[in-house]
């Protein structure tokens, strides 16, 4: 790029990048390390030397979205700012980050919101995250018309990706999994659910649970205070271990979790429970199992291990990888839209200069050429101005459109239109 170039992107236009890291590029160790609460966001955004900035935070990302004019110099203020939380060199951080300009960086915000750059393809929650990014920038004051254009239409991309496609709608973790077999056995909203376990999967499973409208959620943990525990998060029922045998009794569905070396469940257990009704739904996500394998062999039992939900799980993403194709299309429909309106806006102010120099020309030259006409009409002055008024059009038409889809050569067509018509020279005086 020839100097006088940088010197006017410096001076002019300011340009769109993003520069982060994810679970693709950095260790979870790193990424722990980086979590940013909202108030730390807040800090960071006011700190940050950008014409308009927000900042992407979540447990697999943190990426930092910016507008600037000296974009050499906000990616090194972005690049400190990883170096300070990670307590380590610029060096040693930029093995981990990945830096996008323009068209990539604007595409990047797409995927990311359609949920094409997920660790769970398709996954919901980035959306959401997204548009807090967005709120959490405007409420810090560090937006301005280009990213929140670029947000709105990055979410615009998320809502028609998970609309049009199926990239969310089947299922993709163990626990969701269990609830959605369960589901295609019975009406979860007249079911009564016994969650055996209190660890990370069994609150999965009580999450989903509730919200798939369960008629009653029950708890039932060797630790009877981190049963009490999950169960007021989903507005359940803590029971005592001692309890087991009659929740079995009494429950649709059973979902067990626990880190028993053993079977907590026996077959005998079940035998008793299906002596007093038709059918029950036993889901078993332990690792080693908590149901005695034996119970699959008994009528009535629909029984779910690690492997069945596994298979279906692994299908639900086949289904969910189909639609990245449609969902890359409307990725790059939406960028294209967003990067339209951002290069028309961009060469605004070239396109704007060069109409007004062309519109004072033709004004002088009707003004001299209707004192050499002499006395003429107010309709005949008229004419002549209007004749004027189109030759600029006409002239200006194409050159208008062109700029406005100048795409990758947009800087260089700015700085050629601006020095071959002397867009920043005063005009002499005739």
């Amino acid at each position: 790029m020839h100097a006088a170039q940088v010197e006017h992107r410096h001076a002019g236009t300011p340009h769109i990048f993003l520069i982060g890291l994810n679970h693709r590029t950095a260790p979870l160790k790193l990424r722990e390390q980086m979590a940013q609460t909202d108030e730390d966001v807040r800090r960071a955004l006011a700190r940050l030397a950008l014409d308009e900035a927000a900042i992407v935070a979540t447990c697999n990302r943190l990426e930092i979205y910016g507008v600037a004019q000296d974009v050499e110099q906000a990616q090194a203020d972005a690049i400190e700012y990883f170096t300070q939380l990670g307590r380590c060199t610029p060096e040693q951080i930029e093995r981990y980050l990945y830096i996008r300009q323009g068209q990539d960086a604007a595409a990047h915000l797409m995927r990311v919101a359609a949920g094409l750059d997920s660790m769970i393809l398709g996954e919901a929650q980035i959306l959401g995250q997204v548009n807090h990014a967005l709120a959490l920038a405007q409420s810090a004051g560090s937006t301005g018309p280009v990213l929140s254009h670029w947000f709105t239409q990055a979410a615009h991309a998320g809502k028609r990706a998970r609309t049009e496609t199926e990239i969310s709608r089947h299922v993709t973790s163990i626990s969701h999994a269990a609830v959605a077999m369960a589901g295609a056995q019975m009406d979860l909203h007249q079911a009564k659910a016994l969650v055996v376990g209190s660890g990370e999967m069994a609150h999965l499973a009580a999450q989903a649970l509730h919200r798939n409208n369960v008629q009653a959620i029950r708890i039932v943990n060797r630790t009877y205070a981190r049963a009490a525990d999950l169960a007021r998060a989903f507005d359940g029922e803590a029971l005592d271990w001692e309890c087991l045998p009659d929740a079995l009794a009494e429950a649709d569905v059973v979902i067990c979790a626990t880190r028993a070396p053993h079977s907590v469940i026996q077959a005998s257990d079940v035998e008793r429970v299906l002596a007093e009704r038709d059918q029950l739904v036993l889901i078993d996500i332990a690792m080693p199992r908590d149901v005695d394998a034996g119970v699959r062999m008994l009528p009535g039992v629909h029984y779910y291990d690690l492997d069945d939900l596994n298979a279906f799980v692994q299908s639900n993403l086949a289904k969910r990888e189909a639609a990245v194709a449609d969902v890359e299309r409307i990725v790059e429909a939406e960028t294209a839209r967003f990067m339209d309106w951002y290069r028309g806006r961009s060469m605004t102010p070239v396109i704007t200069a060069l109409r007004e120099k062309a519109e004072a020309l033709a004004q002088n030259e009707v003004e001299a050429a209707l004192r050499r006409l002499g006395d003429l009409d107010a309709g005949q002055q008229r004419v002549v101005e209007l004749m004027a008024h189109r030759i600029v059009n006409r002239i200006l038409h194409e050159p208008t459109v062109r700029l406005k889809a100048a795409q990758g050569a947009a800087l260089a067509y700015e700085s050629v239109v601006r020095d071959l018509f002397a867009l920043d020279e005063p005009e002499e005086p005739r």
